[in-house]
């Protein structure tokens, strides 16, 4: 009998066990989707708040500079199209354009901040004129500008200042060098 006694409380044991591991797990499954939300997902989330601002931000120059946006397969495509587009990288030249730009884009350095008048000190002492002349006399000609990377706004000045002086068939290339680069496509360097 007191065997029997052993046995019946060790299979208590075991059953309270197999009650107890049955609940621990349950509870494990229910609450670590709310913990790998808040642990795993969290940058995730504040990754997109911060996607969310570029967009906007990049919305907002677009509007206010009066340009189009093209993509970096529209920019490849218009490339094998056409001769006749003017693509100008709006970094500097001798840290950027120089090392390696998309091919055939000509050079005309603008600053990050915006520029709502001409400063000859923000793009390298070249003045309006400068600009002008590069841009050309065909002011329906097909121009795109670019830069670095979507948060980079030195070709949304460049674009809107080509707005300005009478341009109307011109684009910002927002992905810049970096989507370019990222898509495969071939540099140029000097």
């Amino acid at each position: 009998m007191t065997k029997n006694k052993v046995t019946w409380h060790s299979s208590t044991r075991t059953g309270r066990s197999f009650w107890l591991n049955i609940f621990i797990l349950a509870s494990a499954l229910f609450i670590l989707p709310f913990s790998a939300n808040a642990g795993l997902f969290g940058g995730k989330f504040k990754a997109e708040v911060e996607t969310e601002h570029v967009a906007i931000k990049l919305h907002n120059e677009t509007v206010a500079g009066g340009y189009q946006l093209i993509d970096t397969k529209g920019l490849k495509t218009l490339m094998g199209q056409t001769s006749d587009a003017l693509i100008v990288d709006a970094m500097p030249f001798k840290d950027s354009y120089k090392k390696e730009h998309i091919p055939s884009a000509e050079q005309f350095e603008f600053p990050i901040p915006d520029m709502p008048e001409w400063d000859s000190a923000l793009t390298d002492q070249k003045s309006i004129e400068d600009f002008t002349k590069l841009l050309g006399n065909d002011k329906n000609k097909t121009l795109i500008f670019y830069c670095g990377f979507v948060k980079c706004s030195r070709s949304h000045n460049a674009a809107a200042w080509a707005v300005k002086l009478g341009y109307t068939n011109v684009y910002r290339y927002p992905g810049g060098i970096f989507a370019w680069k990222g898509a495969g496509f071939e540099t140029s360097s000097l």
